[in-house]
């Protein structure tokens, strides 16, 4: 059965069998008026659509279940997905590169992890992800205001290939809403610890911890979204994350750095801060 597609040109937010993502249900209420960009492997929404009077690109990595990888079934980010969406994200640097303005590009994030399998290291997934990662970069460092918008689970190098490389990164206040290096149970597996006791560690120690709360206790989120109802949105819960949206391009656009030094943040990162302090005061004394 192909793709449904709404009267806007964006497809339905159920994927092949049936699974439906927040990813794919967020991006449509956002970018739904927007024109859907045909070429892509179905795993990977671009969508062309207006953020506070701009033009802007929309992206999304969503569940296929007649995805090719089957370990990039659900969401993750695999093979296909990492070269999409540089892909994605590189046709839009390119055009910009002789005129005198440059599109935001909006992430909208709900990825469970990368693709682990043999076939995606055997095939290089390294080089799939870091080819994302790398397009995001070099849009924020052309002048393109990056916006990361994490509506449902940030893990792994799902979260470094797609939005991490954003200017400002904006989550959702929800259960969830979960960013991590790795998921519990692989957690625990590798610390040699049940998950009872990475959860009690991580109620002290915040870069161990999967909420929300913790992860902008580092200081790496721009914004949190309260009161929103993440996994069933109603109209007004698009048009507050759209404010948000709106808010973060405007505070992009008035900032003359493009680095990401505004995450290092002394409060909730102050080892981080002071090597990178003390790692500059020693480069610039030679």
């Amino acid at each position: 059965m192909p793709h449904e597609q709404s009267r806007s040109g964006t497809q339905d937010p159920r994927q092949d069998g049936g699974v439906e993502s927040r990813g794919a249900r967020w991006l449509a209420g956002l970018a739904g008026s927007g024109r859907q960009l045909a070429g892509f492997v179905p795993s990977v929404r671009v969508v062309d659509a207006w953020l506070g009077g701009e033009l802007a690109r929309y992206l999304a990595v969503v569940p296929d279940a007649r995805n090719p990888f089957p370990r990039a079934s659900k969401g993750e980010v695999g093979l296909l997905e990492g070269w999409e969406l540089a892909r994605a994200v590189r046709e839009v640097v390119d055009a910009d590169a002789a005129g005198p303005g440059r599109r935001p590009i909006v992430a909208v994030i709900d990825v469970p992890s990368q693709a682990y399998g043999r076939r995606e290291e055997a095939y290089g997934i390294h080089l799939c992800l870091a080819g994302a990662a790398a397009a995001y970069a070099e849009a924020r460092l052309a002048g393109h205001p990056v916006i990361g918008l994490i509506v449902g689970k940030a893990m792994s190098g799902g979260l470094l290939a797609h939005g991490y490389q954003a200017n400002r990164l904006i989550a959702l206040d929800d259960p969830g809403v979960m960013v991590h290096a790795m998921g519990k149970e692989a957690a625990a597996r590798v610390t040699l610890r049940s998950v009872a006791q990475l959860e009690a560690l991580a109620a002290t120690i915040p870069p161990m911890a999967y909420d929300i709360e913790s992860f902008a206790r580092l200081g790496l989120l721009w914004r949190v979204l309260h009161g929103v109802r993440a996994d069933a949105p109603a109209q007004e819960d698009f048009a507050a994350a759209a404010a948000a949206l709106e808010q973060a391009l405007a505070s992009i656009r008035a900032d003359a750095d493009s680095s990401l030094a505004c995450r290092v943040n002394p409060a909730g990162r102050k080892m981080s801060h002071d090597v990178r302090a003390r790692l500059r005061s020693l480069w610039q004394d030679r």
